[in-house]
């Protein structure tokens, strides 16, 4: 549950603050009837990320009949999602200094373009974040019997939109720059986790090798049924019986990507001259 509400909290958060974002600018720049085509852009957006998990929870529906063909799918869809969410935590890195800004100036044009395009812009502001959720939860929670998972990202989504509402009436002041920053780390955590998670499905299904071969074996030590494996497990996919491949994908995965993480992002815009050095060039 940890991990899912960790993962509902930051996605929802993201999205709290865009339509935040979003509503501030109609309001202060006095279009607040149209805020309603931003909520019609918002629910369509969370819809059809719903109907995306829903999707997914079909095609693992119809695979549970033959167990190779279900382990193939998960492992490809677990793959595919790391991908996926990591291509969106350094989006969010990169874009996060700017994206108040580019949001205003693309609701500027949009309510010049007609109500239409208000709502598109509200729908794929949201899309991003609803659909990462969507496609992480479904990996992380690949191998659960219960509707905990599922009550962690609610939980977490519900928390998200309460902070939201409170930054947006100015009641609440994060710092916003270090959450995101820590959480994306956790989550790449989570990713690496996910990732070597779908190298072993593969792995089970005979269509990668070396399901026998394992890098170590430290169940004595965790053992996967007490409460601390079961919260590693849960929150990281850890597993105390790896196999060789399987740690591999682990440290291929984790290692370059919390470097490039980490990497202090270079500003695009150019350094301005100093005023002395104009009017001596000039």
């Amino acid at each position: 549950m940890l991990a899912n509400y960790l993962i509902g909290l930051r996605e929802g958060l993201e999205a709290s603050l865009v339509v935040s974002i979003l509503a501030t600018f109609l309001v202060k720049s006095g279009h607040r009837d149209r805020l309603k085509l931003v909520w019609i852009g918002v629910v369509t957006a969370l819809a059809v990320a719903a109907a995306a998990w829903g999707l997914l929870q079909f095609v693992t529906a119809l695979t549970a009949k033959s167990f190779t063909t279900q382990e193939i799918v998960g492992g490809v869809m677990s793959i595919l999602a790391v991908g996926f969410v990591t291509w969106m935590i350094f989006w969010m890195r990169k874009a996060s200094r700017s994206i108040a800004k580019e949001l205003r100036d693309r609701m500027g044009e949009a309510l010049e373009v007609g109500s239409r395009a208000v709502v598109i812009l509200a729908f794929l502001a949201v899309f991003r974040e609803s659909i990462e959720t969507a496609f992480i939860v479904y990996a992380s929670a690949a191998l659960a019997t219960t509707a905990v998972p599922l009550i962690g990202v609610l939980l977490g989504l519900a928390t998200s939109v309460l902070l939201g509402i409170a930054i947006y009436k100015g009641a609440v002041k994060i710092n916003l720059a270090v959450f995101f920053k820590w959480t994306g780390a956790v989550l790449v955590l989570v990713a690496a986790g996910i990732f070597a998670y779908g190298v072993h499905d593969l792995q089970e299904s005979g269509l990668v090798p070396g399901i026998g071969h394992l890098a170590f074996d430290i169940s004595h030590v965790i053992p996967p049924t007490s409460w601390y494996g079961v919260l590693l497990k849960g929150i990281f996919n850890f597993n105390p019986a790896p196999t060789v491949l399987e740690a591999t994908a682990w440290v291929v995965y984790l290692v370059p990507v919390l470097f490039l993480y980490f990497r202090p992002v270079k500003s695009s815009t150019p350094p301005a001259v100093p005023a002395t050095t104009a009017h001596k060039a000039a």
